[in-house]
């Protein structure tokens, strides 16, 4: 009997999540709700849908877990209805002035504890214990040192803020998780089915496959192209990897390395336009700048990040005497993309209409159009009906991680807001950093690593966007460059031991050591630990400033994060001793650097390396020929 009202349960949680999927294009496409009654749909969609699925996984012996998530969902229903019934009361009522009724009280309380324990079930401990003691801070600050306490809140007050107000748990986390995110989600879900990863890894194999190290190459381009689709570090290695990894330890790469290049290359995936994750609507949000305009600060950085990978394999790959793939086992271009080309169009069409002025919703609906319609050119590509429904539920289960952080995050900045800790925090780091910038970027990005190491990118950005980033911009810094240091160094916390996980992902598919594994992916990405100084101090790596220096700092950027490679990996023109290294990656810092002098000695210290390992090369040649 059990096991059939699960089986009930599982299609009921099936058409909830289309309708889900449905509800979000059907509003993007023909105009919005009022926030408030938007952002809570989209948190009811979410709630209900968390508990649903966890039903559906448990055994027929686990009656009474399930009958506890069933409670769990009344509870939900009640919190939120109690909303929509009383709509124009809570938004014409004056918040904080306004008591709060017994329902109101009551229900604001258990509907955030409720939320709490959605998000530890969708993606761990980290966040809702992070919320859980900015809630405690809420009640309990003025108790706490002059220099982070607060008058008092009470808990009515807190109350009102997370659950009667847009400035709390349906803040504007929610607000872009419900307005921009889920449509890019459902939209590379509808890529997903249409083929177009395999399209990728298809692609990739052509073009790099049969250069040295191709396989290493290959995870570099497809999970690029992937990874700023699927804005999930862990999601891509668990797609790319289980092919990509083996075929590059079939072709010679050490376990440790095969594993840290894919996870590596996963990671960078956030940060690569035009997609990136869809975190880049959080950014755009907070700071007023246009989502296109994100994409193009963005892109520089980027394009460094994945050029150092892909010459950090290629160094490696030519130091240890490896090959690409062989002709025959490897498709030809040509045909990639004549079969499956017209793959690429989705993602043009993104692209053609955010730079046609259309918000990033329309650009994103005529993409997921574009999807269908181009699918329907080859008999293996096309998406009937059953194709369509899985994409929309793919979506909607894809997305539930997403909108439970971003809900969870709420309650931390509405928590902020509301105890004034954000200015608090900005007067602690100018103190603590003694005005000067370089201390308060090293503590930014030692707190960007710990906090993304248990958050959800985009839930370690929002958090730190509250916190950190008014110090930055106290300090000079651009608010885009602030805001990218930020979100780099979040996303950048996936490879960083010791809580690394695009590395758990992909040391599991190899077999390799965990911290080898680390320490390689350190290694081969420490390029995405550079760069975000040096677009700090210069600007122009963000497309900023005049149109000359932007090309002279193109230039030796991209040199810079080659040599930097060269330096890391230890070869050069042939091996590199101690002494080139320490040169080579002395001159990649400085080339990196924009400045006239500082390219100049970056410039000199290179041909320092290049002189000294021709003269040995030519020695090598003299002796073995007297």
């Amino acid at each position: 009997m059990m096991s059939r009202v699960i089986s009930i349960i599982g299609k009921v949680s099936t058409v909830l999540a289309i309708s889900m999927s449905l509800y979000h294009l059907y509003t993007a496409a023909f105009g919005l709700p009022e926030a408030m009654l938007h952002r809570s749909i989209h948190v009811l969609f979410t709630l209900v849908l968390i508990f649903l699925l966890e039903i559906t996984r448990r055994s027929a012996k686990e009656k009474a877990k399930s009958l506890w998530d069933a409670f769990l969902i009344l509870i939900v229903l009640v919190a939120l209805g109690h909303i929509f019934i009383n709509y124009e009361y809570v938004i014409n009522r004056y918040p904080y002035v306004h008591p709060l009724t017994r329902w109101d009280y009551w229900l604001g309380i258990a509907f955030t504890l409720i939320l709490l324990e959605a998000a530890r079930r969708v993606i761990g401990w980290a966040l809702p214990l992070t919320a859980s003691a900015f809630l405690l801070y809420g009640i309990f600050g003025h108790l706490l040192p002059d220099l982070i306490r607060h008058t008092g809140n009470s808990i009515e007050l807190i109350v009102d803020q997370l659950y009667l107000t847009t400035e709390g748990i349906f803040g504007i986390p929610c607000g872009v998780s419900a307005t921009y995110v889920i449509l890019f989600v459902i939209f590379g879900a509808f890529l997903e089915q249409s083929g177009t990863g395999q399209f990728f890894m298809d692609f990739a194999t052509a073009l790099v496959g049969g250069a040295r190290g191709g396989p290493g190459k290959i995870a570099c381009v497809s999970s690029s192209l992937f990874g700023t689709i699927s804005g999930s570090a862990v999601a891509n290695v668990m797609v790319d990897g289980w092919l990509t990894i083996p075929l590059m330890k079939r072709t010679g790469f050490k376990h440790e390395f095969a594993a840290a290049v894919e996870a590596t290359a996963s990671t960078g995936g956030q940060i690569m336009p035009p997609v990136m994750g869809a975190a880049a609507f959080v950014i755009s949000e907070f700071t007023g700048i246009s989502y296109i305009n994100i994409c193009k600060h963005a892109l520089l950085p980027a394009l460094l990040y994945y050029l150092a990978l892909f010459m950090a394999i290629h160094f490696e790959a030519t130091k240890t005497g490896l090959f690409g793939i062989p002709k025959e086992e490897r498709p030809y271009l040509g045909q990639v993309l004549l079969k499956k080309g017209q793959l690429l169009i989705p993602l043009m069409v993104i692209v053609y209409f955010m730079l046609a002025g259309y918000t990033p919703m329309y650009a994103c609906i005529y993409a997921t159009i574009s999807v269908l319609l181009v699918a329907l050119i080859r008999s293996d590509t096309r998406m009937g009906l059953t194709k369509i429904l899985r994409s929309l539920e793919h979506g909607a289960r894809n997305m539930l991680p997403v909108a439970a952080a971003c809900a969870c995050a709420g309650i931390v900045v509405g928590v902020i807001n509301l105890t004034g800790l954000g200015l608090k925090f900005t007067s602690l780091i100018l103190y603590i950093a003694g005005n000067s910038l370089a201390p308060a970027l090293i503590f930014t990005m030692f707190a960007g690593i710990i906090l993304g190491m248990g958050l959800p990118t985009t839930a370690a950005y929002i958090v730190q966007a509250a916190l950190l980033i008014p110090a930055l911009i106290k300090l000079g810094v651009p608010v885009i460059g602030a805001h990218l240091f930020v979100f780099y160094f979040a996303i950048i916390s996936a490879i960083t031991p010791p809580v690394a996980m695009a590395v758990y992902a992909a040391a599991g598919i190899s077999g390799s050591n965990l911290w080898r594994t680390g320490l390689a992916a350190l290694k081969i990405g420490a390029t995405g630990f550079i760069v975000p100084y040096m677009f700090v101090y210069g600007p122009s790596l963000l497309f900023i400033g005049e149109p000359l220096r932007i090309i002279l700092t193109i230039i030796s950027a991209s040199v810079g994060v080659v040599v930097l490679s060269a330096g890391l990996m230890g070869w050069f023109l042939g091996e590199a001793k101690l002494v080139e290294r320490g040169l080579l990656v002395a001159a990649a810092i400085l080339l990196i650097k924009a400045g006239l002098y500082t390219d100049a000695i970056g410039i000199l210290s290179l041909a320092c390396v290049f002189v000294l390992q021709k003269f040995r090369k030519k020695t090598l040649a003299i002796s073995k020929f007297p």
